[in-house]
């Protein structure tokens, strides 16, 4: 079996493997090949019976202490049925390591299917994506601002200001993704049914609302985003306008303070949750791409790891995590106090766990004292969030 990069030339190949894999119709549609669509890299794995199996490496960033991080989103990752079983999916993986690490990919995210194949190679769960169901009336009974917000059709000439209202979120959830990056198409929000802003001063935008009004009684809501309540309040107003018209709004949940802090949960609610991995692909570069905005109230100190990574190797053995002068660096070296699995480097990156749980999920090995500053550095624990799936 060989590796290889993806080709335009792959497409009906690699349409019919994930149609195979995956489910789909025999016929192709308009952007089901590979080659429509823009922003990512992929490998294949071919063997004497043809094509065994693929994987897209996404370009994204992902935010993550204030900061952007050049992210690999795996997608697509797909093994013919006449190939299971021989390590196809493995080989895959390992290779798109070592794609992503040649990229400047400091860490790697991706939605599993098969959980055990993703933790084998050293991803671990970190975060969530969620979507709630409530019923129209539920919106339509929430407080009214003192104010109401006026509302707007947004047009093309909206959508960086609209954006920029998604980075003042995005930049301080850790998980979201950067949405500047080559898979994002800067039009797409003008392709949903409904893209309501609230304008604020000179040309900014204040919050918006992103829908689509499918056949059926939903409205399923993918981006609700305010900078302040009185905004949020108008938006969910707005949607709870649609009382008597539909049953149901599919809310995903973008902004964690909006859910958690405006909206009159229901006493017993169903959340859907698509939980995601992450995967630190180069551990020094990783460190220094990352904010870490609790290093500048620190004094100076250092933490030594010992880490345990058979698929990226260039991350096995010791480090030393340094603080000093608010900045935070991964050296070479160290005495190698705290030993971590390669599991335990996304879930602390990502500050989705602190040391006793990754203590207790077998993960690190260290006297707690040893191992506290590294719950200090990321703030952990916290919930991680994606507004998007891949």
């Amino acid at each position: 079996m060989r590796v290889r990069d993806y080709q335009a030339d792959d497409d009906a190949d690699l349409y019919e493997l994930s149609r195979i894999a995956f489910g789909g119709p025999r016929e192709p549609g308009p952007r089901s090949y590979w080659s429509a669509h823009v922003g990512f890299t992929g490998l294949v794995a071919e063997d004497d019976g043809g094509l065994a199996g693929c994987v897209k490496v996404r370009e994204y960033g992902q935010f993550f202490g204030g900061e952007s991080v050049p992210m690999g989103g795996l997608a697509n990752v797909a093994v013919h049925p006449h190939a299971r079983g021989h390590g196809v999916a493995n080989t895959l993986l390992d290779a798109a390591l070592v794609h992503m690490r040649d990229r400047g990919q400091v860490v790697s995210a991706l939605f599993p299917s098969a959980p055990a194949l993703y933790r084998g190679r050293g991803w671990e769960q970190v975060g969530v994506y969620e979507r709630v169901t409530l019923r129209v009336e539920a919106l339509a009974m929430l407080p009214r601002p003192a104010t109401r917000p006026v509302l707007r059709r947004a047009a093309e000439e909206d959508l960086p200001a609209v954006l920029d209202a998604y980075y003042a979120l995005a930049s301080t959830v850790d998980g979201m993704l950067d949405r500047s990056s080559a898979s994002f198409r800067p039009e797409q929000p003008l392709e949903f049914d409904l893209i309501d802003l609230v304008p604020g001063p000179d040309g900014s935008v204040q919050g918006y609302l992103l829908a689509d009004r499918p056949d059926g009684q939903q409205v399923i809501c993918h981006d609700l985003v305010a900078r302040d309540p009185l905004t949020a309040l108008g938006l969910l107003a707005n949607l709870g306008r649609w009382t008597g018209i539909v049953d149901e709004v599919s809310l995903r949940i973008v902004d964690p303070a909006c859910w958690q802090f405006l909206v009159n949960q229901p006493v017993a609610h169903d959340i859907r949750n698509h939980p995601w991995m992450l995967r630190v692909v180069d551990l020094p570069a990783a460190v220094a791409a990352r904010g870490w905005p609790m290093a500048e109230h620190l004094t100076p100190f250092a933490i030594d790891l010992d880490v345990t990574d058979e698929h990226a190797p260039w991350n096995a053995g010791r480090h030393r995590i340094v603080v000093e002068h608010g900045k935070v660096t991964c050296e070479p070296g160290g005495a190698g106090t705290v030993r971590v699995d390669a599991r335990a480097l996304g879930p602390w990156y990502a500050g989705s766990a602190d040391s006793a749980m990754l203590r207790r999920a077998g993960l690190i090995d260290a006297a707690p004292a040893d191992a506290r500053m590294l719950d200090v550095l990321t703030g952990a624990p916290h919930p991680c969030r994606m507004a998007n799936t891949f």
